[in-house]
């Protein structure tokens, strides 16, 4: 049985990384920082008592700042890959904490890098990279583009993907980046702008809100389907040498676009409901993100089915029904007291 350590298990990616994991007959263990509330529930579905035959996920406190935390988890799990997908991952907010992205975006994957070294343990490392590394360079982007990040996440991501080259170079370890461009589903956090429109979409529809407030609508961006995209990472690690793809869909819509598409799932139009609010502007904006797919197809045969349109009907269909159930949860609770 193959044993995989995630990083970031319990954000989106790392939920659907670990379903496909455990299809697949792994072990999963997953990082977890210590609160003071758990924030589990995006795996919950898939995690029973580690005490219990055939208990395949385990999770682990630890954080990606704390390195001897990293090499002693790493010798104890002895993983047979390691996904590291934990970051501070939202670009707005690394604005207003750069030096904390810096250390976990950044310092963490070197950290990971290091132990997996000094232990001389036998792994294959997957980087989560991003397309906020291209920023200001013109579309479509592949991965012969400079990089010109314009955001501290963006400057950290790169940071991120050079020192996981140089440790493949130097060090000969089996470390691979995937350049994922935009990726969601209705497990995507509720800040980031997608999810924040199709929350709003079925909110708006329910009678439950009135306006939906957005920075630049005229970003373009290539939004592709989570689940499809950490089938991605997983092809990645399986092949016969360590390389660096990009994943997208090779699509281009703006934030209007999307807003056309989600509306239109419920017969709204978005300009009746959206206003502008200049708090949700970057300091410095990326224009345009678009990814040239080719080389994750011809080497890993990978493809995207689930284009923009589709997904964001995904996503609204999901919030609508969240809704719904939230609302009978409510009812039930009232009728029983």
């Amino acid at each position: 049985m193959k044993r995989a350590l995630v990083t970031g298990i319990t954000g989106q990616d790392g939920s659907y990384l670990t379903e496909l994991l455990l299809a697949k007959g792994y072990e999963v263990h997953g990082l977890i920082r210590r609160s003071s509330s758990l924030n589990t529930g995006r795996i919950d579905h898939m995690y029973q008592d580690p005490h219990e035959a055939g208990a395949r996920l385990f999770l682990h406190y630890g954080d990606l700042t704390d390195g001897s935390r990293l090499v002693t988890l790493l010798d104890s799990i002895q993983p047979d890959e390691v996904y590291n997908l934990g970051a501070q991952s939202h670009v707005r907010v690394s604005f207003d904490e750069p030096e904390y992205t810096g250390d976990t975006t950044g310092m963490g994957t070197v950290r990971l890098l290091e132990a997996i070294r000094a232990i001389g343990l036998d792994t294959r490392f997957y980087q989560a990279s991003s397309s906020e590394m291209f920023g200001a360079s013109a579309p479509p982007q592949n991965e012969e583009t400079p990089f010109y990040p314009r955001s501290p996440y963006g400057a950290a991501k790169v940071y991120s993907y050079w020192i996981t080259r140089n440790y493949r170079e130097a060090y000969g370890l089996f470390a691979s980046n995937g350049i994922l461009f935009n990726h969601e589903s209705p497990r995507r956090g509720d800040t980031f702008v997608t999810r924040k429109i199709t929350r709003a979409v079925a909110r708006i529809a329910a009678g439950q809100q009135n306006e939906l407030y957005l920075g630049n609508l005229d970003a373009v961006r290539d939004w592709g389907y989570a689940p499809e995209y950490v089938d991605a990472m997983w092809r990645m690690l399986q092949a016969d040498e360590p390389d660096d793809f990009v994943v997208a869909t090779n699509t281009a819509h703006t934030v209007r676009d999307f807003l056309e598409h989600a509306f239109g799932c419920v017969d709204l139009d978005w300009q009746q409901y959206v206003r502008f609010d200049e708090r949700y502007l970057r300091p410095t904006e990326v224009d345009a993100l678009i990814g040239d797919y080719s080389k994750a197809q011809d080497k890993l045969g990978w493809t995207p089915s689930v284009l923009t349109p589709r997904l964001a009907a995904i996503m609204v269909d999901a919030d609508m029904k969240s809704l719904e159930v939230a609302g009978t949860r409510y009812v039930d609770a009232v009728v029983t007291e």
